[in-house]
């Protein structure tokens, strides 16, 4: 009888403490990550992050066309570079380092015809231009 009686008020004594704590808990505020943060960023971060995907976007030679107007040291890469820019703001156009040396690569075409169309068109001014093919 005494350890029907002790098993009862264990029993009793775990219900009342489950329905404390049922009826507790909801009424605790709970707080997990609810701060609100906001950061800041130099909008020139911002403008050069969108350059390099956009040149990351361009130098996908796996799978494109391109075209090498120039080949030598970093510096008249550069210039080669500007200078093709501002004669055609309508190509992509980037320096690539293939050691030792710098390739200024134009276009970003899909096929072949459509690349040696345009070659054709440069090397009346970029003379030693020539394909890229995609390594595929």
């Amino acid at each position: 009888m005494f350890q029907k009686h002790h098993v009862m008020k264990k029993v009793t004594f775990k219900m009342y403490h489950t329905i404390a704590l049922a009826l507790l808990f909801p009424a605790m505020n709970l707080y997990s990550q609810d701060t609100k943060m906001s950061v800041s960023q130099d909008v020139k971060f911002e403008n050069l992050l969108k350059e390099k995907r956009r040149i990351n976007a361009s130098i996908t030679v796996n799978d494109r066309y391109k075209i090498q107007i120039y080949n030598g040291d970093s510096e008249s890469s550069k210039k080669a570079l500007n200078e093709f820019k501002k004669e055609n703001a309508d190509f992509d156009a980037t320096i690539i380092f293939n050691t030792p040396t710098y390739k200024v690569w134009i276009g970003n075409f899909k096929t072949r015809i459509e690349a040696e169309r345009n070659l054709l068109l440069l090397k009346k001014k970029y003379k030693n231009a020539f394909l890229i093919k995609p390594n595929k």
